[in-house]
């Protein structure tokens, strides 16, 4: 059997592992979140716009943090992730901060069989499809979840960055999806050097992503592409304005975020 027939149950084990480093690391910087810092950056505030008595479903939504954030706009949220550890953890927050939220613990195709309601707004945010290998089945699931006339709100990593290696010297990768990526490394916050683990991704075209969205009588409503990242998690950037990251050698000729909204 091929490793990624069992993509599931490793990315799960996988994402426990990073779950454990990432609640203590500066990355997520929890503290200051549980005195009511923001974990959305203004790419995606801009997008959603007022959500003020909104019911959004959050997928993919590891601990929670951007999940209470909505809830803390005013917000009616769900969120929902593949990790139990995860999950486990969002609930304690919610319950820590009396939030509006709640939380399921399944795999995103798996959804349907778990949640039986649409929402005004399904969310969901940076290094989040890259996990999945058939888009064609996430786009129904946005779509199921989305009452007519809802939005769908989605900010992402560029496919452009993830062409390259590590140290962005390279290219190493299809832009296209191929074969599914098999890789044994540590996370992307600080302190992980003794974090080495095994995960399976896909790339996926820009192409591959509108395509899987129209199918599905999707609306494209907005689309764009930024020249940063709004967060530290590559190797080699340099922060060139608050919370704008680019890689320092490449500055801003490669797109890192790509952005869209789409309506049911």
């Amino acid at each position: 059997m091929k490793k990624e027939e069992n993509y599931i149950e490793i990315n799960k084990e996988s994402w426990n592992n990073r779950t454990d480093v990432h609640i203590k690391s500066d990355f997520y910087d929890l503290d200051g979140f549980m005195k009511g810092k923001s974990s959305l950056n203004s790419i995606e505030l801009e997008l959603l716009g007022d959500v003020s008595e909104k019911s959004i479903l959050h997928l993919q939504c590891h601990f929670g943090q951007d999940t209470l954030s909505l809830s803390r706009m005013g917000a009616k949220v769900t969120g929902i992730d593949l990790s139990d550890k995860a999950i486990k953890i969002a609930k304690e927050l919610t319950e820590k901060l009396n939030a509006d939220a709640e939380f399921f613990c399944c795999d995103l195709y798996d959804l349907p069989n778990h949640l039986n309601k649409t929402f005004d707004i399904v969310f969901t945010s940076y290094g989040t499809i890259g996990w999945l290998p058939d888009l064609d089945k996430w786009a129904a699931v946005v779509s199921r979840f989305l009452k007519p006339g809802g939005k769908f709100v989605f900010a992402e990593f560029h496919p452009v960055v993830w062409m390259f290696d590590d140290a962005f010297e390279k290219i190493e990768y299809n832009y296209f999806k191929s074969e599914a990526i098999e890789t044994l490394e540590g996370s992307y916050t600080e302190a992980t050097t003794d974090l080495k683990q095994q995960f399976i991704t896909w790339n996926h075209s820009l192409s591959e992503v509108l395509s899987s969205l129209l199918k599905q009588g999707l609306q494209i409503n907005s689309f764009n592409e930024y020249d940063y990242s709004p967060y530290n998690c590559f190797e080699k950037t340099i922060e060139f304005e608050p919370n704008k990251f680019r890689i320092e050698h490449l500055g801003n000729n490669i797109p890192m975020v790509y952005s869209l909204t789409a309506t049911k």
